[in-house]
Parts: structure tokens; C-alpha cells; sequence
């Protein structure tokens, strides 16, 4: 849609009471055919896209291979869950409402949006919100030991903060928002075999320990299934800085924990989102730690490429994980394609790739 916008100048001072009363009508007009146009506003019930893309032709796909990204266009911040054969994926979404897009899947490939998760006044307050506010960071997670799905983020608006919603089907609406006693940002969920539950999320130092500007932490909760509330008085660092905290990392992120084998894993992003953007790892005998990073940090990451290489893909990061219909492991994960003046006209969008997760360390 184009918006023009006309100009009035007047050249001679005989001419102004003319061209005032013929603006009075021209004004007075329409707004007769505005009213008009309100009342038979058009209605598009559907748009279909078939395109003819220039890198699909250059790049046709070969066995067992999928175009990445999976999501095109502004999707950042990306999480998944499984429940079964059924995939469940949230973004980010700020300030636009309805809040946090859901997308479902059955192989990882193909994705269908089902709905948003905040689809209610009561669940997003973004009426005054700049675009910058609003949603971030979404983590959903299934809890197959009570058969419920759960969404948590933080609504940097509205005054609500933390929160998280729930539901036992995504794609029949979610709870209204529990919001959440503690600080920070990029909340997760964890649910472990022994019925306890735990959040985890980046946060600031303890007062008066901030080292450098960027410095970061992530912290962990207990959580209360039966009151959804985190359990005061039970948080505790876990990942101070990040991978090396003497070489001042900065924000160490997006944190999601997950159990293989008995032991746990800390995935966090790191590097802020931007050309340093990164994914590290951490392997602790307990949720709440102490956690050790892996000896091959970063995970994933574009920082190491050439600035000028082609059709590339940077800033990549902002990782969670899922085993796939194979029973292999896959990554989801936030990344841009600049275009050739370096610009970055439609966001970060969604990419998956798959993840080799048969070594210790």
C-alpha cells in the first residue's frame, strides 16, 4: 500500500481566500468519500504466493535435503518442543498483537502456523508499547509427566515481566498469564524425571559485582507446578559471565536445559545478537550445577567466516533443541541473510540444522 502525501503553496496573496474555500470543499469531500470507503473496506480471506526465486532455481534440492531457512522472514528468537509425532514452534513477536505465532509441524520441514499464543488483551498489554517492548525470548516446553504445554517469556511492557501460560492442546487456546516473581529476561522451563521443575534465565550480577559492561549471568529457580510460581529463596547462579569469564563474554543468554544420560546440559547463546552471536554448552551432575562448558565452545556460531562471502548467513545463535522424527537431534536457531548493501530488510528468521550429539566432555 503507497501513501502519497499532497502539497498546498500559495503564490500570490489575491489568490488566497479562493484556494481556502476550495480546500473547505475539497476537505468537506472527503471526508463524504472516507466515510464511504469505511464502510466497504475490502476483505481478503486468502493470499497465495507462488514464487519464482532465483536461488530455488540455482540450488535445487538432492535427496533427503530441506531449504533452511524453515521459516522465512521476521521469525527471531526461535523454541520447539515435542509431544509425540507433533513439533510446536514459538518466536518472538514485541509489540505486535496477537503476541507469539505458533507453528506446527510433523517432520521439521514443513510449518504451519496454528495460531498465537497471546491472542487476548488480558495476556499481552502492547497498546503503548513501542515495537521494542512486548515479547521476547518465548521458550515452550511439553511436560510429559503432566501432559501439559507450557509458554514462558518475558513481556518487557504492561507491567507484567516474567510470566508463563499453559495449556493441554496448542492449538485450542492457552491459560491466562501467571506472572512470575523474579528479574531478568529469557526465561525457560525445565522439567525433570523426578517431578521437580526449574527455570532458568540471564539476569545482571549480584550488586556491586558487575565486572565489565555486557557482563551477565544465568540463574536458576525452583518452580512450584501446582501454584506455577518459582520457590523464593531458591535461585542461584550457575553460569557466571559465560564459557570464560576472563575474557569478558558478554551476554551470556536464551539459556535451555535439557538431561541425556543422567547428566545436564546448559545451552546458552553468547556474544550478544550481532556479528560475535554464538551458542555454548554446559554439562553439570545437577540442575543447579556447577556446570562445566564444553572444550569445543562455541557450538555454533559465523564469527570465525569471511565478512564477504557469498549467499551468507550471520548472527546465528539463539538455539534450542529437539530430537527429530529419526531420533536424531536437531537445532533450531535465529540467523540473518543480509543482502548485498548489508542490510537486513527482513529480520531474523528461522533455521534448523542437524546436531551431532553422540560425545562426551
Amino acid at each position: 500500500m503507497k501513501t502519497v502525501i499532497s502539497g498546498f503553496g500559495l503564490i500570490k496573496k489575491v489568490s488566497a481566500f479562493l484556494l481556502v474555500s476550495g480546500l473547505m470543499c475539497s476537505v468537506n469531500t472527503n471526508a463524504q468519500k472516507n466515510k464511504k470507503v469505511q464502510k466497504e473496506l475490502p476483505l481478503f480471506s486468502q493470499f497465495v504466493y507462488k514464487g519464482n526465486d532465483k536461488i530455488y532455481n540455482d540450488n535445487p534440492l538432492g535427496k533427503d535435503e530441506f531449504y533452511s531457512p524453515i521459516l522465512q522472514g521476521c521469525y527471531p528468537d526461535p523454541s520447539i518442543t515435542r509431544k509425540g509425532n507433533d513439533y510446536y514452534l514459538v518466536n518472538s513477536s514485541f509489540a505486535i498483537f496477537p503476541g507469539v505465532p505458533i507453528f506446527h509441524s510433523n517432520d521439521l520441514v514443513n510449518w504451519k502456523q496454528i495460531g498465537h499464543v497471546l491472542d487476548r488483551p488480558s495476556q499481552l498489554k502492547v497498546e503503548k508499547s513501542g515495537i521494542s517492548a512486548g515479547i521476547y525470548a518465548p521458550a515452550i516446553v511439553y511436560n510429559k509427566y503432566n501432559e501439559t504445554f507450557y509458554m514462558i517469556t518475558t513481556q518487557i511492557s504492561g507491567g507484567i515481566g516474567n510470566m508463563v501460560v499453559k495449556t493441554k492442546d496448542p492449538a485450542k487456546g492457552w491459560s491466562e498469564v501467571y506472572k512470575l516473581n523474579f528479574a531478568g529476561i529469557d526465561p525457560a522451563l525445565f522439567f525433570d524425571e523426578d517431578g521437580k521443575a526449574y527455570v532458568v534465565h540471564n539476569d545482571g550480577p549480584d550488586k556491586g559485582k558487575e565486572l565489565y559492561n555486557g557482563h551477565r549471568v544465568i540463574k536458576i529457580w525452583e518452580y512450584d507446578l501446582e501454584k506455577d510460581q518459582v520457590i523464593a529463596g531458591s535461585d542461584k547462579i550457575i553460569v557466571d559471565g559465560g564459557v570464560d569469564i576472563t575474557q569478558k563474554p558478554i551476554w551470556i543468554e536464551g539459556p535451555h536445559m535439557y538431561k541425556k544420560n543422567g547428566r545436564y546440559y546448559l545451552m546458552c547463546a553468547e556474544g550478544g545478537t550481532g556479528g560475535w552471536h554464538s551458542e555454548v554448552i554446559f554439562v553439570g551432575d545437577s540442575p543447579k550445577g556447577p556446570f562445566k562448558p564444553a572444550p569445543g565452545n562455541p557450538i555454533l556460531t559465523q564469527r570465525y567466516f569471511p565478512p564477504n562471502r557469498k549467499d551468507k548467513v550471520d548472527w546465528a545463535g539463539h538455539a534450542d533443541l529437539v530430537e527429530g522424527p529419526d531420533g536424531k537431534y536437531y537445532g533450531v536457531f535465529l540467523g540473518i541473510r543480509p543482502n548485498d548493501k548489508n542490510r537486513v530488510n527482513i529480520g531474523r528468521e528461522t533455521f534448523i540444522l542437524p546436531v551431532d550429539w553422540s560425545g562426551e566432555f
